[in-house]
């Protein structure tokens, strides 16, 4: 992901969601609904939440030292995870608790124009935001779809981002359904049940950021198509006859590592191995200009190892792998 682009799309939303939650707490002190409280708590935490994404993207842009030798990447999952687990979940437990409140104990919404009018400011600086974030993320998601491009980003900026928006924006028609079905029956509950329909919204999509944010912390490897250039970029046919085996680890969302065994040939001296392992290197830069640490060991290559198949117990946690497999 480009850093402007998901910054633009974060300031973007930062913008938005402080106006209106400034206007949703006004709408709340005037009218008593529990609707824009609950829509309040949650502007202002996603308004924590784009605080917590800019300072993670800060931090990330340190230099490596002895201690953190690979960088400190990885420091934009972490914000991004604490922005899914604490603020999204602590907005929509609020939400679900303020609900269940206002359906044990209902009063009729007073003032019903402020909430209708703030609902629908709202939605359109929501839409605004949306629509940023949108513009940003076309530019990086090409064919995939949607949800392929929250699944497979390894930015975690502008997924984050989309789906606040997103829920944001469904939780103010929910909001506004809430109000509305109030005024209309004379009856408060429909404004807790409105209030607890943008909880379980909130929650959920927290579940979903946990979920994608999880798996980017954990380590996840290059995108196929990345793959597939480094691929080609290491083995050339003629220094580098093949790849014997290779994994890829993103450091961060524009940090790989790339390590792999490459197969050279029996009777090649430690100066031509050593100078198609450097050429090999510069071949991946320039192709993928995101491996910013690459390892490659030769080994000789063995038909008949290669035959087995790959074992299965040779993973990072478990038994070395055998030479030459």
């Amino acid at each position: 992901m480009s850093a402007s682009g998901g910054t633009r799309a974060i300031v973007a939303a930062l913008g938005a969601n402080l106006a209106i939650a400034a206007s949703k707490f006004v709408a709340f002190a005037f009218s008593g609904s529990s609707s824009m409280l609950a829509e309040g708590v949650h502007s202002l935490a996603d308004s924590g939440n784009q605080f917590l994404l800019l300072i993670g993207g800060k931090r990330a842009q340190r230099d490596a030292t002895p201690q953190h030798p690979f960088g400190y990447g990885r420091e934009r999952f972490i914000y991004a995870f604490l922005v899914s687990i604490v603020l999204f979940s602590v907005g929509g437990m609020f939400a679900i608790y303020e609900g269940f409140e206002k359906i044990s104990h209902p009063h009729e919404v007073e003032n019903w124009y402020w909430p209708v009018g703030v609902l629908v400011f709202a939605i359109l600086a929501e839409g605004f935001s949306f629509r940023t974030a949108i513009k940003e993320s076309n530019g990086l998601r090409g064919t995939l779809s949607w949800a392929q491009f929250i699944r497979r980003a390894k930015a975690p900026e502008l997924p984050v981002v989309l789906l606040e928006d997103f829920g944001a924006l469904i939780g103010l028609v929910l909001a506004l359904g809430g109000v509305g079905l109030a005024l209309l029956t004379g009856d408060g509950v429909w404004d807790g049940i409105g209030t607890v329909c943008i909880g379980v919204l909130l929650v959920l999509i927290a579940l979903v950021l946990a979920a994608e944010t999880k798996s980017l912390l954990l380590g996840e490897a290059a995108g196929p198509e990345v793959v597939r250039k480094i691929e080609a970029a290491i083995a050339d046919g003629d220094t580098v006859p093949r790849i014997i085996h290779m994994r890829t680890l993103h450091l961060g969302p524009e940090e790989l590592l790339v390590a792999a065994k490459i197969a050279v040939r029996h009777d090649d001296t430690a100066t031509q191995v050593a100078a198609a392992i450097d050429a090999a290197e510069a071949r991946v830069r320039a192709a993928v200009p995101i491996a910013r640490v690459i390892y490659l060991e030769p080994d000789i290559y063995s038909e008949a190892e290669a035959a087995k198949g790959p074992d299965p117990e040779a993973t990072p946690g478990g038994p070395a792998q055998v030479p030459g497999h």
